[in-house]
Order: structure tokens, then sequence, then C-alpha cells
């Protein structure tokens, strides 16, 4: 039997253990697949959350119970149904898009996917627009999707909002493979603010799920 190192590398590098993976896990159904190609097809950036990160905000919002949740970064869609098959039968999702036209395609796919009862889209800048669910407060979980420069922001909000034992996600922590690296960009230096508060602030018990982008999880503990 081969040791295991103590420390293991962050990502997947490897073809054909990833392929192996697709097909005994399946993460991607027909749904999901149609959701995606219609979004390209429509014209909205080919940045969708992975197939893997998916089933990962499946089964986090299962695990958690999550009855009431927030997405900001509606793109497409995809996300969202996937957060919306792991919440309770009765939960809500209150998701925030910038774009007009990428909301008329998540609501396309919403209705397709036959979650629509249960998703209320806002349309506009997600730090402008948050406010008006705060009276719904507290969540069960939000994950964050969008703009790389206001990730701090949305991290506080989160805090703010959570429950005690709520989920904070966070995809692209890794700053696309970049965060590391020396440069002082707009948002590579918000990304690294973001990651430090929510490993080190004190609100939350936090871990990255190893991803080639990094998928960030916090449990809020106050």
């Amino acid at each position: 039997m081969p040791s295991s190192p103590e420390e293991k590398g962050f990502g997947q590098g490897n073809p054909a253990l990833h392929e192996w993976a697709l097909g005994v896990f399946r993460p991607e159904d027909a749904v999901l697949s149609e959701i995606r190609q219609r979004s390209i097809r429509e014209g909205l950036p080919a940045i969708a959350v992975g197939k893997f990160d998916g089933l990962h905000l499946e089964v986090l919002a299962r695990a958690a119970g999550a009855q009431k949740a927030v997405e900001i970064g509606t793109l497409g869609g995809y996300s969202g149904v996937c957060l919306l098959r792991g919440m309770a039968p009765h939960g809500v999702l209150y998701t925030f898009e910038y774009s007009e036209k990428h909301a008329r395609v998540a609501n396309e796919s919403f209705h397709k996917a036959g979650v629509a009862a249960r998703v209320h889209v806002h349309v506009g800048a997600a730090i402008e627009k948050l406010p008006e669910i705060e009276a719904e407060a507290p969540f069960d979980l939000v994950f964050v999707d969008a703009d790389k420069v206001s990730y701090p922001a949305y991290l506080a909000w989160a805090a703010d909002h959570l429950r005690e034992g709520g989920l904070l996600l966070a995809d692209n922590a890794f700053g696309f493979g970049e965060i590391h690296l020396p440069g002082d960009d707009e948002g590579r230096k918000a990304l690294r603010k973001f990651n430090e508060e929510l490993a080190q602030g004190g609100r939350f018990r936090a871990t990255m799920i190893p991803t080639a982008e990094g998928l960030a999880l916090g449990v809020k503990v106050k």
C-alpha cells in the first residue's frame, strides 16, 4: 500500500483520476448540462461552477439542512439549481445578479429545473440589493461567486446575517491560481483580504476545499 504524504497538493492535477471520479460520482445530469450549454449559446461567459463544484454545493446545502440561502452571482442559474437541490423541500434561495440578460437566462433555468417557485432573483449590484432581504435573516448558507473586488464586503455581510452554524461558501478563492503570486491588482488584494478575514477574523472556522479554483468554506461560530 503506498504511503500518504503529510503535505498533499491542492487541486487535482491527474486527468485520469478526474475522469474516474466523474464516472463514479456523475456530478452533472441532463438538466445541468442543458443549463451550461444554453447559457453559453445565449452569450453568457463560460464561467459557471464546475461539475464537481455544483455537487459540492448540493451536498453541503444538504449537510447544513439549509432552508434559507443567499447566492451572490446568479449567472445562468447552474449553481442556484445545485443549491436548491440540496435544500429543504420548502427552502428558498435569494439570488443576486448584476446583468438583466443573465437573470433572464437564469429564470429560464429555474423554470426548466422545476425550482422557480423557490427562487427570488434580485437584479442589480448585490452590495446595494442585499439590504432588501435582511428582514429574512438569519440565513443558513451564503454562496459567493461574483466580482472579486467585493468579496470582503460580501463576507462581512454574511457574517452579520448568517445564523450561528451557517455556511459561507466562496468560489475562486485561489484567485484563478494567482493569489499567492506577487502583485497588487485590486482583485487579488481583495481575495487575499477575504481569505485572511475568513480564516483569522474569529467569526468563522474555515477551510479550503481543494478544487483548482479554491472553494472556501467557513462555518459561522460567532
